[in-house]
């Protein structure tokens, strides 16, 4: 099992504050392993089992505490007579109706430590704005890094070459899960595909009672199709309508809210860098995994450079960044990063070996005019000096060291 201590170390920089801790995320990312990872290390520094309680939602005989007082009944219970610290570790908590109230009273009476995981981002967000206003932090949790990935795949590869695995990466991804099958597309792409159709099946049609499913799905495919582009619910809708169907742009904007609630997609807003203010309308998504896109529609080199801004973003959002698409007259950035005062822009390229390319990706960069960090990130092995401030680094090295 590999030890995710960076999650458990964020985790436990907010234990003893008065607040409740949310992992969040996809399924299948490891966030079960990660709460487990907390417990095991509250056990290393001396906390009591009894002071403990750990609660998995999707296991069978926890299903009669999916009944929200019968949930609060047993941990109080278990509490009951205990002393000193203690930690509330609930696992998928919305699968219990009005789980929020329950998570309310025990923060309210002052129980324990509350650590929550959830795949639904909108409705931990959403439910927790309304009841917690400022007595809860969001923590997202990522499928595995590069980093993480070569760590796992370097116990069972000899002496592993980096730009291998990183290719093996690209196609199928990081959900930890994967590791435990042979890392071939006859093994990968089955399991892949079945965790893709759960996360449809579970947390957007049976949540939502949608109907016609193939709609869902057209949107999605359309989405992954589309990565790295601007995308607007007017384009998803007059595609749709190219192939004879008629979808409301209602509906399109609902069932893209959807796939971003269950964390299959991201949004990632346009900003506009002379205007400094957020743009509407236009925004780029981007999946929580790349190897979902590769189960659902094959690898094809022409989705690679897709491929790549999806990691790029991945390890940013991974840093702690907050990024925007960047737009600057009919210039785009790919990703405008900030964190408090901080900013960078990152040009995300796959091969410079076209004078055009060179002079588009750097171009791009050189165009803005204030003095924060400007990279472009390419496949490139042979090092590419940089240009009027503009740095370059290999992808596959960044994604690897801390910028």
């Amino acid at each position: 099992m590999l030890d995710r201590i960076g999650y458990v170390e964020r985790i436990s920089h907010f234990l003893g504050a008065p607040v409740i801790k949310i992992l969040t995320g996809m399924r299948r990312v490891g966030k079960s392993t990660i709460l487990t990872q907390l417990a095991a290390s509250l056990r290393e520094r001396g906390v009591a089992e009894a002071n403990i309680v750990q609660i998995n939602m999707e296991l069978f005989p926890n299903a009669p505490l999916k009944d929200p007082a019968r949930l609060y009944a047993y941990i109080t219970q278990q509490l009951a007579g205990t002393t000193g610290p203690r930690y509330i570790l609930i696992d998928e908590v919305q699968e219990v109706p009005e789980w929020e109230r329950v998570v309310q009273s025990l923060l309210a009476e002052n129980l324990g430590d509350i650590v929550l995981t959830g795949s639904n981002a909108h409705m931990l967000s959403s439910e927790l704005a309304t009841l917690l206003t400022g007595r809860y932090i969001e923590l997202p949790v990522y499928a595995l890094s590069f980093s993480e990935y070569i760590t796992i795949r370097s116990e069972s590869v000899t002496a592993p070459d980096p730009r291998l695995l990183f290719n093996e990466y690209l196609q199928f991804g990081g959900l930890p899960g994967i590791h435990h099958l042979p890392l071939e597309e006859e093994s990968t792409a089955p399991y892949l595909s079945a965790v893709l159709d759960t996360l449809l099946l579970r947390d957007i049609v049976q949540r939502h009672r949608i109907r016609d499913v193939s709609v869902l799905e057209r949107i999605l495919n359309f989405c992954m199709d589309s990565t790295g582009s601007l995308v607007s619910i007017k384009s998803i809708a007059d595609f749709f309508k190219s192939q004879g169907l008629r979808v409301g742009l209602e509906t399109v904007a609902q069932y893209l809210s959807y796939l971003c609630e269950a964390s299959i997609l991201m949004r990632v807003p346009r900003y506009d860098i002379q205007g400094k203010r957020q743009m509407e309308y236009l925004d780029k998504y981007y999946l929580t995994d790349v190897g979902l896109r590769y189960c659902r529609l094959g690898w094809s080199s022409k989705r690679l450079p897709g491929t790549l801004e999806t990691v790029v973003l991945h390890e940013l959002l991974r840093r702690g960044w907050k990024v925007s698409v960047g737009a600057m007259g009919k210039r785009e950035i790919d990703f405008v990063a900030q964190k408090q005062e901080e900013r960078r822009y990152v040009q995300v390229a796959t091969y410079l070996t076209e004078e055009t390319t060179i002079e588009r990706e750097f171009g791009n960069l050189e165009a803005i005019r204030d003095n924060y960090p400007k990279i472009v990130l390419s496949l490139d092995d042979l090092p590419i000096g940089g240009r009027n401030g503009v740095m370059w680094q290999n992808v596959r090295e960044w994604v690897r060291a801390e910028w």
